[in-house]
């Protein structure tokens, strides 16, 4: 039987970066990662350099490019472009380096991993959480990180997050080659998918690209849309493995923490209900969760509440209005388009959002009138 300061179940992005922040700190840290080692991410990659101040360690080696244009579309056509202003405030980075980058530092700090390997149980006595793993064998820690992913089967079992999560359905693929994209930006395509979007964002020598719908989740099983879609991105008779994924969206604010258990990231359900990021939220709740945690190991308490309510400031406010947004939006995409894209300053905000210079609140109340009375009318 082996003891921790903090186990943390999942050993992604959150996982990872938890890990890492808590090691440096001087804590005991085992991740416990059901898979073996990782493959190609199916994940945009795209990161407002804004948050390199929620990371302890230089990522240069996992930044594909750097963004200086925002390009939005409605079927192929109908373009508008942002020029983001800041100097490089928006990076295309490659999730499976990063992944890894954030991992070895935290070994390097004395954390340690166990994988392939399956959380089967969990119990508590006295104020020690007891996890059974696939391996058969106990191991023993004073607090508990969730950080499983949008497919979590322990947010729910701690009660953390929304009782009833709400998904976004996302395909996910990486071709080879920029197509049409310039290396420097990331392009919006709307109108292809009903009640969602398509993207694609560069790395240095390949293209990530997805579709994502908040409504109807059965929209993307149409190989004819994929291929229109890669078609209308600058490529010809490529042949192209799809990852499905459903993402757990941010859909209200909760309590995101228990007695001496935390849910970060995906788990915790805070991935942009309008744009489907999921970088920002892993990084800041894994920042805010390693901060709690220590907070309470260094004081000899157990209140983890500062976390939740770090979070809910931090992001859940924003995504509130995001979530109002994405409502209309979706619901009427062309009207949206027009009245929320093509507006002379839109784009600009849009890309604010994306490099973290603004959030939705900022935004929404004008863009929520528009679209109320254009749709009235």
């Amino acid at each position: 039987m082996k003891e921790f300061d903090i186990i943390i179940i999942g050993g992604g992005l959150s996982g990872s970066s938890t890990a890492l922040n808590l090691s440096k700190k001087g804590y005991s840290v085992l991740i416990i990662e059901k898979e073996a080692l990782g493959d190609i991410k199916p994940c945009a990659g795209g990161m407002a350099s804004s948050m390199k101040k929620f990371l302890p360690l230089d990522i240069d080696q996992a930044i594909e490019s750097k963004i200086r244009n925002v390009e939005f579309r409605w079927m192929s056509s109908d373009n508008v472009n942002a020029i983001l202003d800041s100097e490089s405030p928006f990076w295309i980075i490659r999730r499976e380096k990063l992944d890894k980058l954030l991992l070895d530092e935290a070994l390097k700090y004395g954390g340690e991993i166990l994988r392939p390997a399956e959380v089967e149980k969990i119990t508590s006595q006295n104020k020690i959480w007891i996890i059974q793993c696939s391996n058969k064998v106990i191991y023993k820690s004073k607090f508990l990180v969730i950080a499983d992913g949008s497919q979590s089967k322990w947010a729910g079992y701690f009660t953390l997050g929304p009782r009833k999560p709400k998904f976004a359905n996302t395909i996910a693929l990486r071709l080879k080659g920029l197509g049409n994209i310039p290396k420097d930006a990331v392009r919006f395509e709307f109108g292809f998918v009903k009640y969602g979007f398509a993207w694609a964002f560069p790395l240095k020598d390949s293209v990530n690209i997805g579709l994502g719908t908040f409504i109807n989740n059965k929209l993307l099983k149409d190989e004819a849309l994929h291929y229109k879609i890669i078609k209308s991105f600058g490529f010809e008779h490529l042949s192209f493995k799809a990852a499905h994924k459903k993402l757990r969206i941010w859909n209200g604010i909760h309590k995101l923490n228990g007695d001496r258990v935390i849910a970060v990231g995906d788990a915790a359900s805070l991935c942009d209900p309008f744009l489907a990021e999921g970088i920002r939220p892993s990084l800041i709740s894994s920042y805010y969760a390693a901060e709690s945690i220590d907070q309470c190991l260094s004081r000899n308490n157990n209140d983890l509440n500062s976390y939740s309510k770090n979070i809910n400031n931090e992001w859940g406010k924003s995504m509130a209005w995001g979530k109002r947004i994405a409502q209309i939006f979706y619901r009427f995409p062309r009207t949206g388009y027009q009245l929320g894209v093509k507006r002379k300053t839109a784009p600009k905000r849009i890309a604010q959002i994306l490099s973290g210079e603004m959030n939705y609140e900022d935004i929404a109340k004008r863009v929520i009138r528009r679209l109320l009375t254009q749709n009235e009318g």
